[in-house]
């Protein structure tokens, strides 16, 4: 196994042996952060998107009203999660600080997919998105609607962190979880330029990203 270009790499005599997981950090405590329970993000974001939802309902915003505005966050999170994994998970830049940027933030999944430790979004990472698209909301839209939007966008989040873990963890038996699973796993093995959508194929459909539904040569 070797660290290439920014990723790292197994060469074929290799692949038969082919390990769940690396370590990315030689300080212990940075490595013991790089690695989530499935669970946290859920122990975590749910606390403050209820207290945002009382906030808004304190504030006048009506059931109805807050309702449409969370669903609004929840599509507004599927657009978020495309953008993100394309054009920021799975950007190489040229240098060699990009190329081991780009290997921590999304390159480690796709040589460790199995890796049940690496499969939701750490904290580290996740709050300090959070904060920066709750300011956007709040910046863009005001101060009281920005809570139920950034409720909706949060339960946006979780599902495809959930999503996302139930994909490459569990058996997926319903009609609906194996055509994601399978969705997911082409974007896997047809060189990771195509279904960018992981809880969604929304905007795979929009802007034609789909691709082939026949695995080819990729991660």
């Amino acid at each position: 196994m070797r660290y290439q270009g920014g990723t790292m790499t197994v060469t074929p005599t290799e692949r038969t042996a082919r390990p769940a997981t690396c370590q990315m950090f030689e300080t212990p405590l940075i490595e013991r952060f790089s690695r989530i329970h499935p669970i946290t993000p859920f122990a975590f974001w749910l606390p403050v998107y209820g207290y945002l939802a009382v906030r808004a309902a304190g504030h006048g915003v009506g059931l109805w009203a807050g309702l449409g505005l969370v669903l609004v966050g929840l599509f507004l999170w599927t657009l978020a999660e495309y953008v993100l994994h394309r054009y920021v998970f799975h950007y190489v830049g040229p240098r060699l600080w990009q190329r081991r940027m780009h290997f921590v933030l999304h390159g480690v999944h796709h040589d460790f997919p199995q890796d049940a430790d690496r499969l939701v979004m750490p904290l580290g990472a996740s709050i300090p998105l959070g904060v920066a698209f709750y300011l956007l909301f709040r910046a863009v839209f005001g101060p009281v609607p920005a809570d139920p939007l950034f409720v909706g966008f949060g339960l946006g989040y979780l599902v495809y962190d959930g999503t996302h873990y139930a994909i490459h963890h569990f058996r997926m038996s319903s009609r609906w979880g194996k055509w994601i699973k399978r969705h997911h796993m082409v974007h896997h093995h047809t060189g990771e330029h195509a279904r960018w959508g992981v809880s969604s194929p929304l905007w795979d459909w929009v802007f034609g990203t789909m691709g082939t539904s026949q695995p080819g040569k990729g991660s």
